[in-house]
């Protein structure tokens, strides 16, 4: 199964090459990368339950 996301920030930054996580019990289960469109596609196995998307916003620039 892939989950797609577009992801976009209020500041107008890029969000091009942010690595993600997605989350099941607060688990990693699947790795994407952002794209210059700010699409980032998961491949996970069907599943019931919650899940989350974890950032790693130490990549981001602090102006």
């Amino acid at each position: 199964m892939t989950i797609t996301l577009k992801l976009e920030l209020a500041s107008g930054q890029s969000m091009k090459g942010a690595p993600l996580e997605l989350l099941a019990k607060g688990v990693p289960i699947a790795r994407a990368v952002v794209d210059a469109q700010g699409l980032a596609a998961f491949d996970a196995k069907p599943g019931a339950g919650e899940l989350a998307v974890r950032v790693d916003r130490s990549i981001l620039k602090i102006a």
